[in-house]
């Protein structure tokens, strides 16, 4: 499981963008890619664990899933902060 950092959102479409760590490439997810978290709760800065896999429409690039809040806890990754849906 990688982390990373949400770097871009577009609410209104569903899906951002997540910066991996040590990365310069960002990412792309979907909402439906969301494990237990709720895309209109999401901010920029956020920091989330997420798992690769080659993207369906360009295999040269990778999307997100199973995107997650981190165990770890800061100032935009608190996972407290986060609703979780069970």
């Amino acid at each position: 499981m990688a982390t990373g950092v949400i770097k871009r959102l577009d609410q209104e479409r569903g899906y951002g963008f997540i910066r991996p760590a040590g990365a310069s490439e960002d990412v792309f997810f979907h909402s439906s890619a969301l494990q237990g978290l709720v895309f209109d709760q999401l901010s920029e800065g956020r920091t989330v664990d997420f798992e690769k896999q080659p993207d369906d429409r360009d295999p040269r690039r990778s999307r997100a899933v199973n995107v997650r809040a981190t165990a770890e806890a800061g100032p935009a990754g608190d996972a407290a902060a986060v609703q979780h849906l069970d």
